[in-house]
């Protein structure tokens, strides 16, 4: 039998494909078709807009959108807030600028790991010696 407790409320349930307990599957299904039900009828609304009017967390409502239960091709002004930043965005994690400065950020340690660059290696916690007294 796998028995788990729910993430949310912390009662003990029998583990199913959503990972909650079936009390939270239907307060997040109740949530979603009040999200739906606002978005249907103020299309132009944003994320900030609809949980203000549902009471839905900002949370929840990316959640929904990653998940594919609210579509954002018929709401325009709808996005989700970028990971690092949060500005507004449509799809992936992080926004355009974000994703730039984390790529410069790579590429310049990329350089700097590079043959022939003046960083110390074997200075961190762990070290190795070549010590050959074996």
């Amino acid at each position: 039998m796998n028995l788990d407790n729910c993430p949310r409320c912390g009662r003990l349930y029998m583990k199913n494909l959503r990972g909650i307990c079936p009390d939270c599957i239907k307060e997040v299904d109740q949530m979603y078709e009040h999200c739906a039900q606002y978005l249907r009828e103020n299309r132009g609304a944003t994320i900030y807009e609809v949980s203000e009017a549902t009471e839905v967390t900002i949370p929840q409502i990316t959640k929904f959108i990653r998940e594919g239960r609210i579509s954002l091709m018929d709401a325009p002004n709808l996005g989700y807030p970028c990971e690092m930043c949060s500005q507004t965005i449509r799809e992936g994690n992080i926004c355009e600028s974000c994703r730039a400065r984390l790529m410069k950020d790579i590429s310049k340690l990329k350089q700097n790991d590079r043959p022939g660059n003046s960083v110390q290696r074997g200075a961190g916690a762990y070290q190795a010696n070549n010590d050959d007294r074996r």
